[in-house]
């Protein structure tokens, strides 16, 4: 692409929010972030990448369920504090690495609040993929090998989990309209039809765009 932009992709489980940004990324020869923002993470703070991984399941546990966050809330806490390797600093580093990416790249970031980490800057795109429940379960018994009953009760615990972490740390409504440039429901349209049309966005909302 001639312009440096960041597609920033929520998405429900099973919706293939994961897919459209790896298509994306194929298509448009970016590159793709997903877990990989753990990795950058931990690299620049030097705290083990094991403790990011763990991340969501311990702020359920060790906090209330109340959002702690406001839009400046971004500092770093220092090594020599007690609080270093907090939830809260974890996720400020995983926002620091987001941004740096943002303002150095074009590129695919798939969760981990990039939609709500960039919603200031005037070349990201953010777009929420969803779709109905039996679609969504459809899709996600492609995926995993689990009784019925199970699926659905990892899908909606995943879905749960995702929605928790979000507004715990944004303090915003995960599937709010207002917070996305696009919602895409891939029952309607598959995944390729999603593509075309975050590309058709981005072609009419950044002018002169080629890819």
């Amino acid at each position: 692409m001639n312009q440096k932009i960041t597609i920033a992709i929520n998405r429900e489980y099973g919706s293939g929010g994961r897919r459209v940004g790896e298509m994306l990324a194929e298509q448009l020869g970016l590159h793709y972030y997903d877990k990989e923002i753990l990795k950058l993470a931990a690299d620049d703070s030097g705290i083990n990448e094991a403790l990011f991984n763990k991340a969501r399941d311990q702020f359920r546990k060790l906090t209330p369920l109340r959002p702690v966050r406001s839009a400046a809330d971004d500092k770093l806490i220092p090594p020599e504090s007690s609080d270093f390797t907090s939830d809260r600093n974890l996720f400020n580093y995983q926002a620091k690495t987001i941004r740096e990416l943002c303002d150095t790249r074009s590129c695919i970031i798939v969760g981990r609040c990039a939609c709500f980490i960039l919603r200031d800057r005037p070349n990201v795109v953010r777009v929420f993929m969803h779709a109905p429940k039996a679609y969504r379960l459809e899709q996600a018994a492609k995926m995993k090998s689990l009784p019925p009953k199970e699926l659905e009760k990892f899908v909606d615990k995943t879905n749960r989990q995702r929605r928790e972490y979000s507004e715990f740390y944004t303090g915003e409504k995960w599937d709010d309209a207002h917070n996305y440039d696009l919602c895409l429901d891939a029952s309607k349209l598959g995944y390729e039809k999603c593509v075309q049309i975050i590309k058709g966005y981005m072609k009419v909302r950044f002018d002169g765009l080629e890819f």
